[in-house]
């Protein structure tokens, strides 16, 4: 990858949040001049502390990507673009959804237009979601799987991906999307669930407190933060990827509860209480669901090189440590 990255200029929104901060990273280390860019929206997952170490050797931009006077200036000469910028909560996108159209549709229309009259050749990855499939048919699910979102997050995520793709096809922008599931890793927030449920349960572990596991049958998949970063940065090196989408997946397959346990036994401490869905989640959960990247595996050589209890054992590691910061 070095040979791709190194004095390679690359923008990253969402550049201060869980997989975009774990990015920056490790493009530091192969050479690469980082520009983030994070709105810090208290409610979103940007958090300063997630690029202490890099600080002084990337350069960040506080501002947000609906702001197309900003974005003109930061797409010009780059070579890259990880386009993470997002609203993941699916609870907060039926309780106040406009908000969640504005950042996963319309926010996304600006970056590309302002790529498409500032920067046309830049290459950029997109972060979307297997929240876009809905409810499986099917399982495991293929990229080929149709797209019919739950909720209003999925039908914005969906068309944020389309518009990437249409305009890899009718203007020559180089565009990929992956299509992540429940990445998890240091970084990630764990104030609440508004990114991913497991943060919430790292925090309710290290503070002693059960956790609250949901239904507890429905299968999952889960992808380790830094596989998820090797799979953004081949896709991004990789020509062939234009135009294409790719699901991303786990080394393992396991129900709710059982993870639960998992991270007990990890923690060496803790409890867990199986509860029914309040009606709202109910409403939106899409029951069981795993990834085919059978695709990505053949076309990039990508697949999971973590187990999902080391994967767990890192990501408590990393917040017994730095707990305070993230709260």
């Amino acid at each position: 990858m070095k040979e791709h990255f190194d004095g390679a200029q690359v923008l990253i929104t969402g550049g201060l949040g869980f997989i975009g901060s774990n990015l920056a990273h490790r493009l530091v280390d192969l050479g690469s001049a980082v520009t983030v860019i994070d709105s810090l929206i208290p409610d979103y997952g940007g958090n300063l502390y997630n690029v202490e170490k890099i600080r002084d050797r990337i350069q960040i931009n506080v501002s947000d990507v609906r702001d197309t006077h900003s974005l003109r200036h930061l797409v010009l000469g780059k070579d890259y673009l990880f386009n993470l910028a997002g609203q993941t909560s699916h609870l907060d996108s039926m309780r106040n959804p406009m908000p969640d159209l504005e950042i996963n549709c319309q926010a996304q229309l600006s970056i590309l237009e302002t790529c498409r009259t500032s920067n046309p050749k830049i290459k950029i990855v997109f972060a979307s979601t297997r929240q876009i499939y809905g409810r499986p048919s099917h399982v495991p699910v293929p990229e080929t799987h149709p797209l019919n979102p739950v909720d209003v997050n999925g039908i914005n995520k969906m068309a944020g991906e389309k518009y990437h793709l249409l305009y890899n096809d009718v203007y020559g922008i180089p565009a990929t999307a992956l299509r992540l599931t429940n990445t998890i890793g240091p970084r990630m927030r764990i104030k609440d669930a508004r990114q991913t449920f497991v943060g919430l349960w790292v925090r309710q572990l290290l503070e002693g407190k059960p956790i609250s596991v949901w239904g507890g049958k429905q299968l999952r998949d889960f992808t380790d933060v830094e596989d998820a970063v090797d799979a953004f940065l081949m896709a991004a090196a990789t020509p062939s990827t234009n135009g294409q989408v790719f699901n991303l997946g786990g080394s393992e397959v396991i129900d709710l509860a059982a993870l639960a346990r998992l991270m007990v036994d990890v923690n060496g401490a803790g409890e867990y209480e199986v509860r029914d869905f309040p009606a709202e989640r109910q409403a939106i959960d899409i029951g069981d669901y795993y990834a085919d990247f059978s695709k990505i595996r053949t076309e990039l050589g990508w697949e999971p090189k973590r187990s999902l209890r080391d994967t767990v054992g890192t990501t408590l590691d990393y917040f017994r440590q730095a707990l305070a910061n993230y709260l």
